[in-house]
């Protein structure tokens, strides 16, 4: 070098550009390199300048590059680590002149991240350094900041150099931060439910599959708990949904604090929560989990300075019993949910099998039910209410008959329940409104005696149709006076406090079917609340005593007691009472010994089709001897 003819070599991790044997054929072979290699043309310049030798144009461009360059560009000695050179930008930045800088080692002016000289010493001293790493920038002042350094090994004669580059990535840790900070707020609100911060359904497909495997790994069971709100529709329906979400706020926080901080508390949506009780060693450590849960919900809830008070159905399903993945867990609790729903609500239950036969069943209930109620199925049979005294009909009551295609006349009672749930039982009890008007009006078109037709409306109907303006719209289609319809309403239908969607009340809503004409009766009474207190303040016009009653009145004192107190309490509220189920003659003297004035059962006739019940409206009274069950009994067995 000191002659002037040195050769340079750069010593990448995958090639070697060797000796060109003269500075001017070197700063050729250099043309193509990058910005960030021209710190090894400070070194070049003072050979030329030494050598005497000027320089050309391309030489004086990689010079301009390596002193113009924005980022910090030195050249450092492989073995000493000592400062050879060192660009404007360098200088600038550390606070350095160049005569200071120089022979300062290069462990003087960066450091690793970790604040360790020597760790970065041994990583500049690799014979094959990594071409990128982040280390912090120590200034004169004192101050540091982060820098991103590549470092490029260089052979000038028998000199080993390093080539190194900083760049400031102050800016860009900092929009990293914020980019990172940004994802990681996303992440929660994608992850999370807005309304009660708990994780919601996204968070749970993402970790319960995990929270599996680690159960399957230690061989801990696991369960899933599955919660939803009991009435709390009707709550937000009355209430406001303002008032909805600051009770489910509270119901959030009340499930969460039951739980041990490891197991996991999910809105699934609506009133509906899970919960994921991690590292469970038996079915008691789940029951007191559930009981824990069903007492915090006891407790009334102040929303607005009003108590509100939810109870809450629970289903249990665990792994690996009931099933080894997300799915099976989450629907067989789901199917537990349903079962505690079915006993009573406020309980919990845990999945057996029998249970996913139920809910097979009440699935397949539906499915066929929607397809009845779309194909024509469904009909209207009519049983005949009947004058004690006088053995004339004065009024019918419409039944629903749903006869299969493949299972024949599915019972009732298998199927309303079923209807109330899915929702059904608003449509098919606007058929069967729809049919009754139907049929009144081609019996008049016959002759027919006119007689009130009885129909029976559920709760659900009444709180979720506008049932007066259906009324009124069919009976203005057919031409039927209102005062022929008589709707049989239960116990919980009419008294329970609930408002429907309008935000009218039962009461009120009753309130104006009664003003149209149409006629009330109180269906099954005795079997529900019995309030003689809404007794005394609505206007109804029938009580029906429920057959539990009147099957054993002839030998229960206690039976004929209620059914004799029934009777005379209705007699003095100017109420007609109709006792159900009669099927014997002792039942009916009974009834008649005790005042009551109305009766309906198999002693008088079975459900019938329309056109089959033209025979009960002649006006004349029935021949009871034709459906003396005694007889029919008889004759079936040939005596």
């Amino acid at each position: 070098m000191r002659n002037g003819t040195a050769g340079l070599k750069l010593l990448p991790p995958h090639s070697v550009i060797t000796d060109g044997g003269g500075v001017n054929q070197l700063l050729e072979g250099l043309g193509a390199l990058t910005v960030v290699m021209a710190g090894a043309f400070g070194i070049w310049r003072r050979l030329r300048m030494r050598s005497g030798t000027r320089f050309g144009v391309a030489e004086a461009a990689h010079h301009a590059a390596f002193e113009q360059s924005p980022n910090s560009v030195l050249v450092v000695d492989a073995d000493s680590l000592k400062v050879i050179d060192a660009n404007a930008a360098l200088q600038r930045d550390l606070g350095y002149t160049l005569a200071e800088v120089r022979g300062l080692s290069v462990t003087q002016l960066f450091t690793d991240e970790g604040g360790e000289r020597e760790l970065l010493a041994r990583k500049l001293r690799d014979p094959n350094p990594r071409s990128l790493f982040e280390i912090c920038q120590r200034s004169k002042s004192g101050t540091l900041r982060s820098v991103e350094m590549s470092a490029q090994r260089l052979e000038v004669g028998r000199r080993q150099l390093l080539l190194l580059t900083a760049h400031d990535v102050t800016v860009r840790r900092k929009v990293e931060a914020q980019l990172l900070e940004k994802q990681q707020h996303l992440d929660h609100l994608a992850h999370h439910d807005q309304l009660t911060g708990l994780p919601n359904r996204l968070y749970l497909a993402a970790h319960l599959p995990g929270a599996i495997e680690d159960a399957k790994r230690t061989g801990a069971m696991l369960a899933v708990l599955f919660l939803d709100l009991d009435r709390f529709k009707h709550i937000n329906d009355s209430r406001g949904h303002e008032t909805g979400d600051k009770l489910l706020k509270a119901v959030a926080q009340r499930i969460r604090s039951t739980m041990r901080t490891e197991d996991v508390v999910v809105r699934m949506g609506g009133d509906e929560f899970i919960v994921v009780l991690k590292t469970v060693k038996n079915t008691d450590q789940v029951n007191e989990a559930a009981t824990r849960i069903t007492e915090a919900m006891s407790a009334a809830v102040i929303v607005d300075g009003r108590p509100l008070v939810t109870t809450a159905s629970i289903g249990v399903s665990l792994y690996p019993r009931d099933g080894s993945d997300m799915g099976e867990l989450l629907r067989h609790s789901d199917t537990a949910m349903y079962q505690a729903k079915d006993r009573g609500r406020n309980n919990f239950q845990l999945f057996s099998p029998i249970m996913a036969r139920r809910l097979k069943e009440r699935m397949a209930i539906e499915t066929s039910l929607r397809t009845a109620l779309q194909t024509g199925q469904l009909d209207v049979h009519y049983q005949p209410i009947v004058d004690i005294q006088t053995s004339r009909v004065v009024a019918l009551e419409s039944l629903l008959r749903w006869k299969h295609p493949s299972h024949g006349f599915v019972p009732p009672d298998r199927f309303v329940a079923v209807a109330e749930e899915a929702g059904l039982i608003v449509p098919i009890g606007e058929f069967v409104l729809a049919r009754a008007m139907e049929d009144i009006a081609r019996w008049r078109q016959v002759g027919c005696v006119q007689v009130p037709v009885a129909v029976n409306i559920s709760a659900v109907q009444l709180q979720r149709s506008n049932l007066p303006a259906t009324i009124m719209k069919l009976t203005q289609q057919h031409g039927v006076s209102p005062k022929l319809l008589q709707l049989e309403l239960t116990e919980s239908a009419v008294f329970e406090r609930r408002e429907g969607r309008t935000g009218e009340s039962n009461e009120d809503a009753v309130g104006r079917l009664r003003e149209l004409g149409v006629r009330i009766a109180i269906d099954d009474f005795g079997t529900g609340y019995s309030s003689l207190s809404y007794l005394k303040r609505w206007r109804v016009d029938y009580l029906k005593i429920d057959r539990s009653f009147v099957r054993d009145l002839v030998t229960d004192m206690s039976d004929l007691a209620i059914v004799g107190a029934i009777i005379a309490m209705a007699r003095h509220l100017n109420i007609q009472v109709i006792a159900e189920g009669i099927e014997g003659w002792q039942q009916l003297e009974k009834l008649r010994q005790l005042g009551c004035s109305l009766a309906q059962g198999y002693l008088f006739a079975k459900p019938l089709p329309e056109e089959q019940c033209r025979r009960f409206l002649t006006g004349a009274p029935l021949d009871l001897t034709e459906h003396d069950p005694l007889l029919e009994a008889l004759e079936a067995t040939g005596s």
